[in-house]
């Protein structure tokens, strides 16, 4: 009798809990569909913006209808609720449906379509996080691929190696997959991995030119150097004549000791890359000067060094930032540092002479250098044909303390002698 009981009782709660609920969907049956297509009209003329709003709708209507399904079909453990007081019966029924609906899968499809709008938005943590619960046997061919996608760029390595692994197993002849495989691989540290990855594609399709460069990669950082070569050669006869292909084929033969291969591939990518790339202009001056093409070599040297050299108005900006935050913080030494760093790409700067001069007076306690200092400024100040009152008043204050330190040069003088 008692069983009896608690079976009707759990039914009027199931039932109380779900019957509104149950009523919305029932009228709403038609709705989740007009969602979707809705959605879909909008994805058609690329109006993500709209198509988000319709594809949300669905996506709450299916996990209300899911989360039905879900606590219809639990099977409660009544024999052992007899066990606890009535109190809590009710209580563990409440947590067994919130399990049943927190573990709750929404409509595959439905999943899938705000996935990808999410994606072409760029909200890529959404997108993953959305994808990431769709078991892998249902998930699309496009949507397992946004799922690797936007975790790559999210620059989250380890769980892009984890999803692209089992998409390559699934479709092993991806070959932009397997190419992103291979090459996350030997970024992360791990080329040997890449090499198997690109290897076991190769067996099949020796062809393709993404795969192709990411396997030669992976042998470069494995320091396997003609395995490599050989690789940049079948992509350069593929007719794969980038900046990478180039430069990384002439880097492969200088350490193999190949030095004229190596100096006419580093002389084709430098050409490429509108002679800027610092790093292919010193390598080619390193290897002109070990086939001893002294003066062409000696050229490219200097080429690199100049391109080398940080950007003047970025390093402006960044020293004298640095200089007002030192000295914000009291810590005018490195203040001064910032500032005379500053100078060596602003050399006219007067308001930065008169700051480290004033430092190296109040603060610093030199006079020698704040003399220094407050003379260049003045030799700079002087030139200026319309000097502001700001300017005229900083020209005065150095004067000033130029006039001071020679009263105090010449009082010293008078003691000593």
């Amino acid at each position: 009798m008692k069983q009896i009981i608690i079976t009707a009782l759990l039914s009027l709660v199931t039932m109380a809990g779900w019957a509104q609920i149950k009523k919305t969907v029932e009228e709403k049956a038609d709705s989740l569909q007009l969602f979707v297509q809705a959605g879909d009209s909008c994805m058609q003329q690329y109006n993500t913006f709209e198509a988000l709003k319709y594809y949300q709708q669905a996506y709450n209507l299916a996990k209300i209808r899911n989360q039905k399904q879900a606590v219809d079909n639990l099977d409660l453990p009544l024999e052992h609720l007899e066990e606890f007081p009535e109190e809590k019966q009710e209580e563990i029924i409440e947590r067994l449906k919130h399990s049943a609906e927190q573990s709750t899968i929404v409509d595959c499809m439905v999943q899938m379509k705000l996935a990808d709008c999410y994606y072409r938005r760029g909200n890529y943590r959404e997108t993953a996080d959305l994808l990431k619960l769709v078991p892998e046997d249902s998930l699309s061919h496009d949507a397992f691929r946004q799922l690797c996608f936007s975790y790559q760029k999210q620059g989250d390595t380890d769980s892009y190696i984890y999803w692209a692994e089992r998409l390559v197993n699934h479709y092993p002849m991806d070959g932009e997959m397997v190419a992103g495989l291979t090459l996350a691989f030997a970024k992360n540290e791990q080329p040997q991995r890449g090499i198997i990855c690109g290897m076991i594609y190769c067996q099949r399709d020796s062809t393709n030119i993404l795969v192709n460069r990411a396997l030669a990669d992976a042998w470069f950082m494995n320091r396997d150097f003609t395995a490599a070569g050989k690789l940049y050669n079948r992509l350069l006869e593929q007719g794969d004549s980038t900046f990478n292909t180039l430069y990384s084929a002439g880097l492969c033969y200088s350490q193999i000791e190949d030095l004229e291969r190596a100096y006419h591939y580093l002389q084709l990518a430098f050409l490429i890359s509108g002679m800027q790339h610092y790093g292919c202009a010193y390598r080619l001056g390193v290897v002109c000067i070990d086939t001893k093409r002294y003066p062409e070599g000696l050229g490219y040297l200097d080429l690199a060094k100049r391109l080398m050299q940080p950007d003047t108005t970025i390093m402006k900006a960044i020293t004298l930032s640095q200089g007002e935050g030192y000295y914000l913080t009291e810590h005018y030494q490195e203040a001064v540092t910032a500032w005379k760093e500053h100078l060596a790409y602003n050399p006219t700067s007067i308001a930065t002479y008169y700051n480290i001069a004033n430092a190296y007076t109040y603060l610093l306690k030199d006079s020698n250098q704040a003399e220094t200092y407050y003379r260049q400024f003045l030799d700079l100040a002087r030139k200026e044909e319309k000097p502001t009152d700001k300017l005229k008043q900083m020209i005065k204050s150095a004067e000033d303390m130029i006039k001071s330190f020679d009263l105090s040069k010449k009082l010293s003088k008078q003691k000593k002698q």
